[in-house]
């Protein structure tokens, strides 16, 4: 029988339990899942980053470690990390995301919010222009990125994607490297944020490159805090050369309670609620992964450390 520690705070730990039993049953798994076997004993790990860095240094026999989100900057950190690691894809995590990028979209490009906040009666007769005036950019062009920029084409907006390397998808003007994400951003009104935070893509959106954003932009990040340069932002938000920011993730989580985006009249914060994971169907995904390793098959998703995605 193969040992599956779970190091995952204890709610998780509970909530996932039951799915992941199940789904090991559906893919003909025998496992038993715990939170305190020898370290030394365990075949696979299911982890999920609580307080402070897990040590896995001891964790020898282990074949795998399966991660449970998307991001993977805090494990890739980790100098205990020599098993091989798997970053979580999955439908939930693609539909979620999906679903808050194009329904941010769509409450920007309607200018939904002038009439949700409207305090006093306002007859103003000005109809938004229809999706296929308004220019759409998603940085980085991922599971995640790529599934966006299908959903807002799909929608007739006229999107533009870019990625460090070049990527092509139906529907979408695909471009890559230094010079192509200047020309992205030229004319990106709506920007959508969906980039790995890799030292490479830290302050992506800086002073020099939010100057290249027309006048009035708006800024969705529900990616990764590091992409943006915060006072970069405030600056152009307080300039108003960005019409608006609404951001659900950012460097410290949770938000501080003193910082300027949660009282800043143009930024929207939602609380890193953009993807989040469902036990139901990624538990599908671990029970998938295990199979696979057990069959000399390689792992899905498995992270470049190297590259740090």
């Amino acid at each position: 029988m193969l040992k599956v520690q779970c190091l995952a705070p204890r709610r998780l730990v509970a909530e996932w339990t039951p799915h992941l039993e199940a789904a090991f049953a559906e893919a003909g798994i025998t496992a038993s899942l715990g939170t305190d076997f020898a370290p030394e004993t365990v075949d696979y790990v299911i982890y999920a980053p609580g307080k402070g860095a897990a040590d896995l240094s001891d964790y020898t026999r282990t074949k795998a470690v399966l991660g449970l989100w998307a991001g993977v900057e805090s494990i890739i950190a980790n100098d205990t990390l020599t098993q091989p690691y798997a970053r979580m894809v999955d439908t939930g995590l693609t539909e979620g995301m999906v679903e808050w990028v194009t329904g941010h979209v769509l409450r920007h490009h309607l200018g939904l919010d002038q009439h949700i906040t409207r305090t006093a009666p306002d007859w103003t007769h000005a109809a938004p222009p229809l999706a296929r005036s308004r220019k759409v950019a998603v940085l980085g062009l991922g599971e995640l990125g790529a599934a966006c920029a299908r959903a807002l084409s799909a929608l007739n907006f006229g999107v533009t994607g870019w990625s460090r390397s070049p990527k092509s998808i139906p529907g979408v003007a695909c471009f890559h490297g230094a010079a192509g994400l200047d020309e992205v951003l030229t004319s990106a009104e709506i920007l959508v944020l969906l980039l790995p935070s890799t030292p490479d893509t830290e302050n992506t959106l800086n002073a020099r490159t939010l100057a290249l954003m027309p006048e009035g932009a708006v800024i969705l990040n529900p990616g990764r805090g590091a992409l943006i340069d915060d006072d970069a932002l405030l600056a152009a938000l307080d300039a108003g050369h960005i019409g608006h920011a609404t951001l659900d993730t950012f460097r410290i989580e949770p938000l501080p309670e003193d910082h300027p985006y949660w009282s800043h009249p143009r930024v929207t914060v939602t609380p890193h609620i953009a993807s989040e994971t469902r036990p139901e169907t990624a538990s599908r995904v671990v029970a998938r992964n295990i199979r696979r390793v057990e069959a000399g098959e390689p792992l899905l998703n498995e992270v470049d450390k190297r590259r740090g995605y």
